[in-house]
């Protein structure tokens, strides 16, 4: 049996309907129209930087022959996960799953599609529309989630952007005043990743702002970090990892998240483990 099996033209046109709303919507948000910006200058002409609800004329391409296409491709037993947190036993809801298990299809596990990198210089989107102020993206390709190195990046990042103690919120914003909003983040996939810095600020401000973020990365390149700086993106990682633990429900995300992109599941105390191994240089 397949799941959703019934879709309906008028179902279709409604839902596409929808969407298309979906994405008026997200064009509305500067911030949110930078960060596609950002992606479909990164990653050119793939799937990586394409936008995740697709475009008018993608969705006025969808057919209910190609939904239910998709659907026996990859809503299969090879490609899913069930995950389950909290009092429970691993044998009851195996068995629980069982027959809705049963009802799924075979087929080949889901593919990704290899990143291209093919660029050689660097490149600048831009996009003009009437706002009270400008969205700013900088991004640079790092590693992918299999990278060890992931585990430094993520305490680079809160030590540059992450959050109201990180070097770029207390210098652009707090300091001079050059934006309303500054942050970094970075992003990691299955063969690639990427580290970008998103700011909010006037028009006036945008060529100043970036030459402060420009000397703020080549000053992470060039003088490594404190150890009492690094200690402090140290602890604020893993008491967000505490925190996450109480709550079932991100223990239920954890598990699914960790099967889905590594096919193991690697603890919170393992995780601890290999950021508390991340040092500066001697």
């Amino acid at each position: 049996m397949l799941l959703h099996s019934r879709f309906d033209p008028v179902e279709i046109r409604k839902e596409r309907s929808v969407i298309k709303e979906e994405i008026a919507m997200y064009l509305d948000e500067p911030q949110h129209q930078v960060q596609e910006l950002l992606n479909a200058t990164m990653w050119p002409d793939q799937p990586l930087g394409r936008p995740i609800t697709g475009t008018p004329e993608s969705l006025d391409r969808i057919s209910r022959p190609t939904l239910l296409a998709y659907l026996r491709q990859n809503y299969s037993r090879t490609n899913t996960v069930i995950v389950a947190a909290g009092n429970i036993h691993h044998e009851t809801v195996k068995s629980g799953c069982a027959r809705i298990v049963r009802r799924l299809q075979l087929a080949s596990p889901a593919q990704h599609s290899p990143v291209v990198i093919s660029q050689s210089q660097p490149a600048i989107a831009l996009h003009t529309k009437q706002t009270e102020q400008a969205q700013i993206a900088l991004g640079i390709r790092t590693c992918s989630r299999h990278d060890d190195r992931r585990y430094a990046l993520r305490l680079l990042n809160v030590i540059l952007g992450e959050n109201m103690s990180s070097r770029l919120f207390q210098s652009i914003r707090e300091e001079l005043g050059l934006a309303y909003s500054i942050y970094s983040t970075p992003s990691h996939y299955h063969d690639t990743g990427d580290f970008a810095v998103y700011a909010g600020l006037d028009e006036a401000n945008i060529v100043k702002a970036l030459r402060l973020v420009m000397r703020e990365l080549k000053t992470l390149g060039e003088k490594p970090v404190s150890k009492a700086e690094l200690q402090r993106a140290r602890e604020y990682v893993i008491g967000h990892i505490n925190l996450a633990q109480e709550n079932t429900e991100s223990q239920m995300n954890w598990a699914g998240e960790q099967l889905l992109g590594y096919g193991e599941i690697f603890t919170a105390a393992k995780v601890k483990d290999r950021l508390s191994r991340v040092t500066t240089p001697k």
